[in-house]
């Protein structure tokens, strides 16, 4: 299997994973048009099952080092099967919870209160889980990072005075989407030998493995999730099965895009959790609050015709959220 051979690849790959994570949004956004949320998410996450299978037949079966993917995933031990899996499952509860509460609440309560916690929390857990970084450095980056997460929230509240009133459902559904978030990755990592992909511990995982096992997660949980939600929605009237299948294909493929972007930040950041850490990898690709705030401001102009005091804040935000990033790249070094 393909192995990231240096921390620096490694930090790059964790960067697409912020890029990829802060950005598949935008197919939902486009899909919303026409599609609720609960019908695009199918799509969503039959394109990360389908990118798994792709990654695991291709970068996942070639070169020397390593296992290939139907010899990982026929020795994996049934302890870290359903370690993998369980992160799946609980990954797919909280991001159908978030989703529902960006429709309830908004963006400016939903991401920097769920993606905000789950990122501070993640990096608590991750680092614990397998420490391998400079933790007065890391979790200074990490605090930058949530000051900007503040300060994005607190300029997307300003935006949204009066325009309406963040419900305590929408509010609590990003709490409960953040806290569950925060522990996914914790999972997947401990089903990889993250310290040794060249030789990897006989019954762990290699990353394309615990990618497609993670997929899988996804897909069966959501026949119970995603079924009860379209059945009963959190906001708007209930969907079916009959108006998922009248969708067209050009609306279908929409999702199954956003599955392919999410997905290549994610399996991108399996594979580099072994050079650069759980805790580094997790935090670059949380980073990706900031990434949506840059699309809502500069290409979805979100914040068109905000005042001084709002611009002031998005100023600070991006600067402190570079600076946080610098700190955890720097944090591997050590």
């Amino acid at each position: 299997m393909y192995i990231i051979s240096s921390y620096s690849l490694a930090v790059f790959f964790c960067i697409i994973t912020m890029l990829c994570w802060g950005s598949w949004g935008n197919t939902q956004k486009l899909a919303a048009k026409t599609w609720r949320y609960e019908l695009f998410y199918w799509d969503y996450v039959i394109g990360i099952v389908l990118l798994s299978i792709v990654f695991g037949f291709t970068l996942g079966s070639i070169g020397e080092q390593g296992r290939s993917f139907t010899t990982d995933l026929a020795q994996v031990s049934s302890d870290n099967l359903w370690s993998a899996i369980l992160g799946g499952v609980i990954f797919n509860a909280s991001n159908i919870l978030l989703s529902a509460s960006i429709s309830i609440a908004g963006m400016a309560v939903a991401f920097p209160v769920g993606v905000g916690l789950a990122l501070v929390l993640g990096v608590i857990l991750n680092y614990n889980s397998a420490s391998k970084d400079d933790p007065v450095i890391l979790f200074t980056g990490v605090a930058l990072i949530v000051v900007a997460i503040v300060f994005n929230g607190i300029a997307s509240g300003k935006m949204a005075a009066g325009e309406k009133k963040s419900s305590s459902k929408g509010i609590w559904l990003a709490v409960i989407a953040g806290t569950l978030m925060s522990f996914f990755y914790r999972f997947v990592a401990a089903a990889m030998d993250v310290n040794n992909f060249e030789s990897p511990t006989p019954g762990m995982m290699t990353p394309y493995t615990a990618f497609f096992v993670f997929a899988m997660g996804m897909l069966v949980s959501n026949f119970l999730f995603n079924t009860v939600i379209m059945r009963k929605p959190f906001v708007g009237s209930p969907v079916s099965y009959k108006d998922y299948f009248s969708g067209s294909f050009s609306t279908h493929l929409v999702g199954v895009a956003g599955g392919l972007i999410w997905g290549l930040g994610t399996v991108l950041s399996y594979m580099s959790a072994g050079k650069a850490g759980a805790a580094i990898s997790y935090a670059l690709g949380q980073g990706a609050t900031m990434v949506a705030a840059f699309w809502g401001v500069f290409i979805w102009k979100e914040f068109k015709g905000a005042g001084t005091r709002v611009n002031v804040l998005l100023f600070f935000m991006f600067l402190l959220f570079i600076s946080g990033l610098a700190l955890i790249i720097v944090s591997g070094g050590n």
